[in-house]
């Protein structure tokens, strides 16, 4: 097993290409889904998912971090076998702790989240029996600085969780007996027909109860998906690593550095890792299910809103908006995931002036992606909602959700990264205590916001802004204080900011210069987002916001330079 495969950037590029691989076809697959399920099935998908979550968080979601920086550690130092005791050590803690969390998922389903909901969330509880091992496999790689196995294996799944949850919702709401669009029609006309409003309400009440249940078992079909998807991705990585067997036998065979830990001593350290891990990633992400909480207990509780209603509001924004801008983000989920182990292995050889260096180089790599995206999806909200989600009735209200949530594009990105430095060097407390002033603070501005004002899914939206600013402050503090670190600005956010303002201009331009000839939305969007990007490489060029250390540490990065001589932009 190669144990260096390149950078560090070029690692998370790896691994940031297959989860915007992985996000794209998500956009994709659920469009068709939500014409399957609607708004409404796409909000029970969503307050189920929230809480299926944390529970995978409070057993196995957290390990590939915990044992990549563990393993990383000892590759460091040349300790083989205890590198593989821990792995050992982490497939028996995600079994024994993935089948207490499944049973209270399955189990306590109805106490967990509202009977319509509770469906969807029994459907995801064996998926957590199958993430555990299929965490501890690719945080063994990931250890090792291979990231390609995880990438695969990420498409692998995302491919098999579209195509099962679009296929099972079909099935599922196919088996829904009764009110066709005929006979709805029927219900409403016999109502104006007798002129009573409890005709009419019968109707409308049989209506309802139809798209409900269509929408919970389309719900459950996409909670089966996800399933599907883990399971074929725990397949695969355990394949790779039965490949891998004799070279890893090769290395505990050259380790001279003395005896095994006892597998107890290890137990012991993956459980002073894994649980503050645990507690700062749970905190981290929790902002989400607080918040829905919070916005279910006002709209129903003080506002009389019905369960179908507030979810499909809901669904609205959990279920497009932030599933569009998530897409950016996975490049600095995947730098986080390449830092842990790379800053640990720094670390232990206390080499501090190569830590400043990666962070540095990680960051401003991130920022190059990170704040186009934010300008692009605010400038072209509507067209992008537009073409993945054309449901009519929803996609004014999607679409400005979109715009003001790109904000936390940026945010998100640079938190997750410096999240994953503290942890990285051993500062596992410092994201808990971040993370927990953040949520108390936005959780009670959320609050006030929804009692005091009619901004409804908007409140939500601030609320994530101001979670996710919070922790970038707390977290940048923490960094100038333990590492005695400091964020380069022009080059890291001042000059993609300009060069990203140009092409939001030309990107804005093109698109609705185009549409006056051309009335497609599809093709209008793609012209526009083409040239964007190559606006704004050229503006970053000509400014001198990128040179050939950042462009040769980033995949093709090579192409790219000698495309940039060529024309004279290098």
């Amino acid at each position: 097993m190669a144990k260096k495969t390149g950078s560090i950037v070029k690692q998370a590029g790896v691994l940031a290409a297959a989860g915007i691989l992985v996000k794209i076809i998500g956009l994709l697959y659920r469009s068709p889904l939500t014409s399957l399920i609607g708004d409404e099935g796409n909000g029970y998908y969503s307050v189920a998912y929230n809480i299926y979550i944390i529970i995978l968080m409070l057993s196995s979601y957290n390990i590939p971090a915990a044992v990549s920086k563990l393993i990383a550690e000892k590759l460091a130092l040349g300790q083989y076998k205890n590198a593989h005791r821990v792995f050992i050590c982490a497939l028996w803690y995600v079994m024994i702790l993935g089948t207490a969390a499944a049973a209270v998922l399955y189990f306590f389903a109805d106490k967990l989240v509202g009977p319509n909901a509770a469906v969807v969330l029994r459907v995801f509880a064996p998926t957590i029996l199958i993430f555990g091992p299929l965490g501890a496999l690719r945080g063994y790689f990931q250890a090792h600085h291979t990231m390609t196995p995880t990438s695969v294996s990420q498409i692998f799944e995302q491919i098999l969780n579209a195509g099962v949850s679009i296929g099972a919702a079909y099935f599922f709401t196919r088996t829904v007996p009764g009110m066709t669009e005929a006979s709805r029609e029927a219900a409403y006309a016999a109502g104006s027909v007798l002129q009573t409003g409890s005709a009419y309400m019968l109707g409308e009440s049989a209506a309802r109860g139809t798209d409900t249940q269509r929408a919970i078992l389309g719900a459950a079909g996409s909670a089966l998906g996800t399933g599907c998807g883990v399971l074929v991705a725990m397949l695969f990585m355990a394949w790779v690593y039965a490949l891998n067997r004799r070279s890893i036998k090769k290395d505990m065979r050259r380790d001279k550095t003395g005896a095994a830990l006892p597998y107890g001593q290890i137990f012991k350290l993956m459980l002073l890792m894994v649980t503050p891990i645990l507690v700062s990633n749970l905190i981290y992400n929790f902002s989400t299910t607080l918040n829905q909480s919070i916005y279910f207990a006002v709209l129903r509780g003080m506002q009389g809103v019905s369960e179908a209603e507030s979810s499909t509001m809901y669904g609205v924004y959990s279920g497009k908006a932030t599933i569009i801008v998530n897409v950016p983000i996975a490049i600095a989920a995947a730098m986080s995931s390449v830092m842990i182990p790379a800053i640990s292995s720094e670390y232990a050889k206390r080499n501090m002036k190569e830590i400043h260096r990666k962070l540095d180089l990680s960051i401003r790599v991130t920022m190059l992606v990170a704040i186009p995206s934010t300008v692009g999806l605010f400038v072209l909200a509507r067209p992008i909602t537009q073409l993945l989600f054309p449901q009519r009735a929803s996609l004014a209200m999607a679409s400005s959700l979109l715009r003001w949530l790109s904000i936390t594009v940026v945010l998100f990105s640079v938190s997750t990264i410096t999240n994953g430095v503290l942890q990285g060097i051993g500062k596992v407390v410092k994201p808990v205590i971040h993370a927990s002033i953040a949520l108390v603070i936005q959780g009670i501005v959320l609050a006030l916001l929804l009692i005091g004002t009619n901004w409804n899914l908007y409140a939500l939206v601030i609320a994530s802004i101001l979670y996710s600013g919070l922790i970038v402050f707390l977290n940048g503090k923490s960094l100038r204080k333990l590492l005695h670190y400091r964020q380069e600005i022009k080059h890291t956010f001042v000059m993609p900011s300009v060069a990203a303002a140009v092409m939001g201009a030309a990107a804005w331009g093109v698109y609705h210069g185009m549409y006056q000839l051309v009335k497609s939305n599809a093709v209008c969007l793609l012209s526009a987002i083409c040239i964007a990007v190559c606006v704004y490489f050229i503006v970053l060029l000509k400014i001198g916001g990128v040179g050939e250390r950042e462009l040769r540490s980033i995949p093709k990065g090579t192409m790219l330079i000698r495309v940039a001589k060529k024309t004279g932009l290098l």
